[in-house]
C-alpha cells in the first residue's frame, strides 16, 4: 500500500493477532486510501469479532470509516460482559471445541456443536440461520461476513476456555438441565422408564434419574459425578448472578 499513512495502536489483549513488530505500541501503517478501517484492521490479523471501539484522534468511529493521512487509531478490545442483542444468547461451536461444548451444556447454556468438520461456509450459515454466537479458534471462520456473531476462543485448555466464555458473555447458568450429548433439555425419569439403558450394577445402586427430551439418553449420579460437580461449583462461585 502507498496511500495515506496512519498510526495504529492495538489493545494489549489483541496483540497476539498482529505481527510482532506491531505489538510494542503505536506503529505507522500505510493504507490504500479507499479501504474501510474495519478492512485495514482485519488485514493486520485482528478479527472484527474481537474489536470493541475504534477510536480515531480521540473520537469513536464505525468500522466503515475511511482512514485519512496522519490519523491516530486506537483499536480496543470488546468490553466485558459483552451483550449480543437481537436474540437469546446461545452458541455454536466448531469441531475442535467438543469439551467446551459439553461443559457449557453441563451448566445449562444452549450450545450447538458440530462433531464433524462441515466447513466454514456451513458453520457461518448455521450461525446466521439460528442466531448463534460462533465460538472458534479459526480466525478465517470468524472473518466470514455471513456470521451472525462470533468470538475467538483464546486458550487451548478447556478450563480456561470455559472461564473466558463465561467471563465474556455472562450467560445464565442452569446446571444439570441440558443433555451434554445433544443439548436437549432434561426431565426427571422413573427408573423403569430408563431401565433398558442401565447395567445391572447401575439399577441396583441408583434411584434418581433424568432423561433427555430430545435423544432419550439417561442420566444419573455415576462415577464421574464428583468431577462434574466440581466444574459446576467453580462456575457458580465465580460467575453466577452476572447475567
Amino acid at each position: 500500500m502507498n496511500g495515506p499513512e496512519i498510526h495504529v495502536e492495538v489493545a494489549p489483549e489483541l496483540r497476539l493477532f498482529v505481527p510482532h513488530a506491531r505489538r510494542g505500541g503505536t506503529t505507522p501503517l500505510a493504507t490504500d486510501g479507499v479501504s474501510t478501517l474495519g478492512h485495514v484492521i482485519e488485514s493486520l490479523g485482528v478479527p472484527l469479532t474481537e474489536v470493541g471501539a475504534l477510536v480515531v484522534d480521540g473520537r469513536e468511529v464505525p468500522v466503515s470509516h475511511i482512514p485519512s493521512a496522519g490519523e491516530s487509531v486506537s483499536v480496543r478490545a470488546v468490553e466485558r460482559p459483552q451483550r449480543v442483542p437481537g436474540a437469546p444468547l446461545r452458541f455454536l461451536l466448531d469441531v475442535h471445541l467438543g469439551t467446551l461444548a459439553r461443559r457449557l451444556r453441563l451448566l445449562g447454556v444452549d450450545t450447538a456443536y458440530e462433531s464433524t468438520d462441515i466447513g466454514d461456509p456451513a458453520l457461518a450459515t448455521r450461525s446466521a440461520a439460528e442466531k448463534r454466537v460462533m465460538l472458534s479458534r479459526d480466525r478465517g471462520l470468524l472473518r466470514r461476513r455471513e456470521l451472525w456473531a462470533g468470538a475467538y476462543v483464546y486458550s487451548t485448555r478447556p478450563d480456561d476456555q470455559l472461564r473466558d466464555v463465561l467471563d465474556r458473555f455472562a450467560p445464565e447458568l442452569r446446571p444439570w438441565t441440558r443433555c451434554t450429548a445433544c443439548n436437549g433439555l432434561l426431565e426427571e425419569a422413573a427408573k423403569d422408564e430408563v431401565a433398558h439403558q442401565l447395567k445391572d450394577g447401575t439399577q441396583r445402586s441408583y434411584d434418581v434419574f433424568a432423561r433427555c427430551t430430545e435423544c432419550g439418553r439417561a442420566y444419573w449420579k455415576g462415577a464421574h459425578h464428583d468431577q462434574l460437580e466440581a466444574i459446576v461449583e467453580r462456575a457458580l462461585a465465580e460467575f453466577s448472578g452476572r447475567s
